[in-house]
């Protein structure tokens, strides 16, 4: 779950959120390593695989712990010579590990509930274990809750992959639950079937953890509201006609860097233009806690051929139909021919090949405007 840091989390200091890791964490290793305990007691009395299992389970969730633990405190480490944006990015390193060991305790759990579906035994009941199961499932709840809310405070992928986790848990220490009174109640052999349920849910959670620390790691397009809130200071700055090109890229929680290019009047003073360009940069940084790069783009305003000729490509462009637009427009008026320069921002979604969508885009140009009249178009896929 990669997200770009809102003005709240970016303020939060490197030791701010090193505090609230430890104190997660510290928690995790001590109830998961009691659970485990309770959890193999129970496990001895009723004889039961799903118990046992769930039991390992939270073994290895103390182990998660034990990382997320080692993690902060390689996060809360200084930018250095050789990691210029910090260490936070370990995080989601760390986060892809947890994911891995959740995954390899429903894999096991599998085989060894097949095996227990294909030699079933009755389990014995006992109200110490149902008993012990129920606390487990208390337990759990509070470290959802716990890691939850940490995880939002800080904006932190460990955590949240380690609520995910405990959660998951809660509802597969239920399933076993229900397992043993079914089985008592109707004196049925459901501990395989039961056990091959909980390694249903513990997989689903490595494997969701797993997706969404693959995604931060390879890179996301920005969330809707950090384009709103950006979109939003830009506003405020009528010199900027229109924006495009807006990349953001995540360093970790704490360091979060954008970019994008900015259309302004060419016929305005270069000094004047880039005095307004800096303070964009500064206000976005002071409330967004974004380094931003600006590059201005130069445009031709109030000329009443260019403004026609835009006007033109645009409406050419927009019957496609492929959700595209234009920026960055300029046109080279010649004797013989003119030559219309300019850029297409198409969607991702939009198969066709680039150089199908500049033919294209030729072809009806010429349709409308003449045989001498050129594309010149550079693709954006944004």
């Amino acid at each position: 779950m990669s997200k770009e840091l809102t003005a709240p989390e970016g303020a939060l200091s490197s030791a701010t959120r090193a505090k609230y890791g430890f104190l997660c964490a510290t928690l995790g290793i001590v109830v998961n390593v009691i659970l485990f305990a309770i959890k193999c007691l129970a496990g001895v009395l009723t004889g039961s695989l799903a118990v046992s299992a769930d039991a390992f389970n939270n073994l290895s969730d103390a182990a998660s712990s034990i990382i997320s633990l080692i993690t902060f405190r390689i996060a809360s480490k200084p930018a250095d010579r050789d990691h210029p944006f910090g260490h936070a990015r370990i995080e989601y390193v760390s986060s892809m590990i947890v994911s891995f060991f959740i995954i390899l305790v429903g894999y096991e759990l599998v085989k060894s509930a097949i095996q227990k579906i294909i030699t079933p035994t009755i389990t014995k009941f006992s109200w110490l274990a149902i008993a012990i199961l129920v606390v487990a499932i208390l337990a759990k709840l509070i470290l959802f809750f716990i890691n939850r809310h940490g995880s939002k405070k800080i904006n932190s992928e460990v955590l949240n992959a380690a609520s995910v986790d405990s959660l998951c848990d809660a509802i597969a220490t239920s399933v076993v639950l229900l397992s043993a009174i079914l089985a008592h109640t109707f004196e049925i052999a459901l501990d395989g079937y039961m056990g091959l349920l909980v390694a249903g849910f513990i997989l689903f959670a490595g494997v969701k953890v797993l997706n969404e620390t693959k995604n931060s790691i390879l890179g996301e397009a920005p969330v809707k509201e950090t384009i709103t809130a950006i979109e939003g200071i830009i506003r405020r700055y009528p010199e900027v006609m229109g924006i495009h090109d807006l990349t953001v890229h995540s360093y970790g929680p704490l360091h979060t860097m954008a970019s994008f290019h900015a259309e302004v009047d060419g016929s305005v003073d270069v000094f004047a233009t880039h005095d307004v360009i800096d303070n964009i940069e500064r206000t976005i940084k002071e409330e967004l806690n974004i380094d931003c790069s600006i590059h201005m783009d130069p445009i031709v305003v109030g000329d009443e051929m260019v403004d026609q000729l835009r006007g033109q490509v645009e409406e050419i462009v927009h019957s496609l139909g492929m959700s595209m637009k234009i920026h960055d427009f300029r046109c080279v008026i010649g004797q013989t021919h003119t030559n219309l320069i300019f850029d297409v921002d198409v969607p991702f979604e939009v198969k066709l090949r680039n150089q199908d969508i500049i033919t294209l885009l030729q072809g009806k140009v010429k349709d409308a405007m003449g045989e001498n009249v050129f594309v010149v178009a550079t693709i954006d896929r944004n």
